[in-house]
């Protein structure tokens, strides 16, 4: 019997901490796992006993990349509730802040992260000596996004403007003024985006996932809409327990989340065009079409061009928002505490976020569950690097450890963003 492992101990510069491991027997991949040993962080016993409004600032800090929909999740979750509707304007605002981190997020993982596998670069800083120019977009690009967080949220990261019920302090048009001007420069970028991902060398794979992403009401999601899939899943986000479950893996710290009976499933860009491309602005719609996207993306490794096409979506939308922007009177709407549960699904930038939170009639959180995207994709990551790797364990062991980070980076989860610099350790045993 020919074994051969694939064994990565430790994933440098990473969101977090993780290993990879992939072992093959006579040609066939046996077992494929992405190993996080990251002590928990207890986000969730850290929400108990802290009074509802706490919540956006605590959950802010869950992640520095995305802070918008961690925090936003928590918002939505306390005012599902509380009764709260917030409509209008504020709305409006929130989405426009959605459209920051979208921007910031997807321009660093598509130039820095995702960009240098393609084009046979160790990292961002190899790949900047030849194209400085690509990489001073980027800084351009993403500086665009931080700039709408920071005018909305406070600050660019961990936002402190963000409260269940609105904001405490809502933008006067006139600030709003010098961000469409940025934007428009950066639309045209991130259209030169799409062009220039379209133009790599992708592998010719495909998978047949159950994609599973907020449906939105003729319009893409970001923080609104019903939790859709691509085999016939229609449910609100407080029926997301009855579908979901998690369980615990011996190879990693983070649970797994899998559909009930049916078994793992995609969230993120790749989900969300295939449920929701039809709701993209017409640049945005073109633009995917001409970089050859058509209506569904099965090529995870073409995922890079569907966050390329968001970036420009995000630009779009933030652009509309800026112009039908109305100042309004209050920053926030009116919210009392009571005894209830609440539920929210948002979509960050990597995909789904799931909080449900269970409140005391004083409004101090009794109970808090959080089930981020990286936790849901985990499954179909693995199931990726098993199916993928066989085709390719005929390659030299550099050909190899290639593809398979690749494969990892594609779903930019939050625990493996710089597999570029790892070493592989390679056991061709007999």
């Amino acid at each position: 019997m020919k074994v051969r492992t694939i064994k990565v101990d430790q994933l440098a510069r990473v969101e977090g901490e993780g290993a990879l491991k992939v072992v093959a027997r006579d040609g066939v991949v046996q077992s494929a796992e992405l190993n996080i040993f990251e002590p928990p962080r207890f986000f969730e016993a850290f929400l108990r006993d802290r009074m509802f409004t706490e919540a956006p600032d605590i959950t802010a800090r869950i992640c520095g990349i995305c802070p918008v929909a961690y925090q936003m999740s928590a918002v939505h979750a306390m005012e599902n509730a509380l009764g709260v509707v917030v409509d209008g304007p504020l709305r409006e605002l929130r989405r426009l802040i959605y459209c920051g981190e979208w921007i910031e997020s997807h321009t660093l993982h598509v130039h820095m992260l995702h960009a240098p596998d393609f084009l046979g670069y160790e990292g961002a800083i190899e790949m900047a000596r030849d194209h400085a120019d690509i990489v001073q977009r980027a800084l351009n690009l993403k500086k665009a996004g931080n700039a709408i967080i920071a005018l909305l949220g406070g600050r660019e990261i961990h936002p402190i403007n963000v409260r269940v019920g609105g904001f405490y302090r809502t933008p006067r048009k006139r600030e709003l003024r010098p961000l469409a001007e940025d934007l428009k420069r950066a639309r045209d970028w991130a259209l030169a985006t799409v062009r220039w991902t379209a133009g790599f060398d992708f592998p010719d794979v495909e998978r047949d996932y159950e994609f599973v992403a907020l449906r939105g009401d003729g319009e893409y999601p970001f923080s609104d809409g019903r939790i859709a899939s691509s085999r016939g899943l229609d449910i609100s986000a407080a029926e997301y327990d009855e579908h979901f479950e998690e369980t615990q893996v011996e190879h990693s710290t983070a649970l797994h989340a899998h559909i009930k009976a049916r078994g793992p499933f995609l969230t993120g860009p790749l989900a969300r065009y295939a449920l929701n491309a039809a709701s993209l602005s017409p640049l945005a719609r073109e633009a995917a079409h001409e970089a050859g996207l058509g209506t569904v993306c099965a090529n995870p490794f073409r995922s890079i061009i569907v966050r390329a096409v968001e970036v420009l979506y995000a630009c779009d939308e933030a652009l509309r928002i800026i112009e039908d922007y109305e100042e309004i009177e209050h920053a926030s709407v009116e919210v009392e505490p009571r005894s209830a549960t609440g539920f929210a699904a948002t979509e960050a930038p990597r995909g789904m976020l799931y909080h449900r939170y269970r409140l005391n009639s004083d409004g101090k959180i009794a109970d808090a569950r959080i089930v981020p995207p990286t936790s849901q994709n985990q499954p179909s990551i693995e199931e990726d690097l098993k199916t993928f790797a066989t085709a390719w364990l005929d390659l030299p062991d550099e050909a190899l450890r290639h593809r398979c980070e690749q494969t990892i980076r594609n779903h930019d989860p939050c625990i493996s963003c710089a597999t570029h610099f790892l070493r592989l350790e390679i056991d061709r045993g007999g």
